[in-house]
């Protein structure tokens, strides 16, 4: 098991309760939240970082990619 700190988060209160009806575990529920949150601002960084370097990525590559992450074709949408 991972370390882990105790912290202090403060929610709107409509948020809890709908959390509530989602999870037992708010907790782990956050803590999966924050993980994704982290990767998605990581991999922007990675991206943006790309572009600088080699440009902006063409629109064939926008498609591969996002076939790839979608599963899906240009026929799909």
């Amino acid at each position: 098991m991972a370390d882990t700190t105790r912290i202090t988060v403060t929610l709107p209160t409509e948020q809890l309760t709908e959390l509530k009806k989602l999870t037992d575990n708010i907790s782990g529920y956050v803590a999966e939240a924050v993980a994704r949150q982290i990767r998605h601002q990581l991999l922007g960084a990675d991206l943006l970082r790309h572009q600088e370097e080699h440009g902006a990525f063409t629109e064939e590559e926008l498609a591969e990619a996002r076939s790839r992450i979608c599963g899906t074709t240009d026929a799909d949408g």
